[in-house]
């Protein structure tokens, strides 16, 4: 890691010429505007966003797999890649563990060697998704909505014990997703379907630290295709207000009908303090997990509208949102892809904190439609990468993370130490 820092600085400074002066422009345009850039430059520098344990290996579909080589093989190498991405872009400051894919075999040594990558353990996640080897009941017919009791105390047992391996990491959240639901009219008696859940989510709730939270995802489809127990953000926000106040809905971008706003769900929970964090992804169709704002990069934008206007909002009680990136592809660089998601959510992120908020109330008020546009737009239309490259090379990560990358020839020397036939676990 000590080699890789420097040779960053050594590229970092091959490119300062041409980063100062982009920077300088930008800055001295943004302050003639009104701006504070060194208070933006440090938002956008300690912006953070968790990378999941999954997302480092190939992830492929229900057809094919086509691993590219120097895949992680365990939980300590995925923990190493992790730390080489924050090492070049200074955002990927957490991981977050899938249990069981990645079961920590010594929590003390998995803890010690995040944190001489500078890492932290972000939200937990539960996996009542699929079967585990030699377990007792099976999971087919759903987990915590089973018309079994015995199945849904297996799959209650199995959320507490991710608890507890989250306690001894230093994580403060779980991510509940289900997979349960039905595919056939008549299945399912939904009443009972989503009584059995909350009461299910009720005793893993109550095996939470008093300073954990609960992170409540939705999916309106898939694997089931006629009913999901938590088709939506409304089932999530009601179950999540039952449970009490360590209970959050967590929005998933894949995870909604084609054309839906997402960035009026982002708003209406943060209005009632149940929004708790995020997986960001991109879609074209459905939960495709494509690079995050490959697609829709001012979809992005103005979701991140919304929550900076919610988080700067000095009266909202809503906690800071947890960022997490939920995709696995397929035919990329896993790694490469990580950089390209973590760099467009801080584009989006920066582009945000550039709208006039004043003014667009003021515009809002006389229903300005036209300039009310503008103003968002301007916002976005902003060439705001000299301000992320500034934030990073104050931290000594690279200016350019996807080229330096390249040219320190990492997914190389991963194939060279690992092997070209190594799977990681997960998806």
């Amino acid at each position: 890691m000590k080699a890789l820092k420097e040779s960053i600085v050594k590229l970092n400074s091959e490119e300062a010429g041409k980063h100062h002066k982009q920077f300088e422009q930008l800055a001295e345009n943004l302050e003639a505007e009104g701006f504070n850039v060194e208070e933006i430059t440090k938002k956008i520098a300690d912006f953070q966003v968790a990378i999941p344990s999954w997302a480092l290996g190939t992830g492929g579909t229900r057809f094919g797999r086509f691993p590219g080589g120097g895949e992680p093989g365990n939980l300590y190498e995925k923990i190493a890649d992790v730390g080489t991405l924050h090492a070049l872009n200074k955002s990927s400051g957490a991981i977050s563990l899938h249990i069981p894919w990645d079961i920590p075999d010594d929590t003390k040594a998995v803890k010690e060697l995040a944190a001489s990558y500078d890492l932290l353990f972000d939200a937990v996640n539960s996996n009542t998704f699929q079967d585990q080897a030699r377990q007792n009941h099976s999971y087919k017919f759903g987990s915590l909505c089973h018309t079994n009791p015995a199945v849904r105390a297996k799959a209650v047992e199995h959320n507490i014990e991710v608890i507890k391996y989250g306690e001894a990491l230093g994580s403060k959240a779980i991510t509940v997703w289900l997979a349960d639901g039905s595919s056939f009219p008549g299945q399912h008696n939904f009443r009972k379907a989503l009584s059995h859940t909350l009461d299910s989510l009720g005793k893993i709730y109550d095996e939470m630290p008093e300073d954990w939270k609960m992170l409540i995802e939705y999916k309106p489809f898939e694997p089931n295709f006629y009913s999901t127990v938590i088709p939506d953000w409304g089932t999530s926000h009601l179950l999540a207000s039952k449970l009490g106040e360590k209970a959050y809905c967590l929005v998933d971008l894949g995870h909604h009908l084609p054309n839906t706003n997402i960035e009026q769900i982002v708003a209406t929970l943060m209005l009632e303090e149940k929004l708790g964090g995020f997986h960001f992804n991109d879609s074209k169709f459905a939960d495709d997990d494509l690079t995050v704002g490959a697609l829709k990069p001012y979809q992005l934008f103005l979701i991140f509208n919304e929550l900076v206007e919610g988080m700067e909002d000095e009266n909202s009680k809503n906690p800071y949102p947890a960022w997490m990136i939920d995709a696995s592809h397929n035919l990329k660089d896993p790694l490469e892809d990580l950089l390209q998601s973590v760099e467009a959510m801080k584009l989006a992120y920066a582009r945000a904190l550039l709208v006039d908020r004043n003014e667009l109330e003021a515009r809002r008020a006389e229903n300005d439609v036209t300039y009310c546009q503008e103003i968002l737009q301007n916002a976005f239309r902003t060439d705001v990468r000299p301000l992320l490259a500034e934030a990073r090379r104050r931290k000594e990560g690279a200016i350019d993370p996807i080229s330096a990358y390249r040219k320190l020839q990492i997914r190389e020397k991963l194939i060279a130490e690992r092997g070209t036939n190594t799977l990681a676990t997960g998806l």
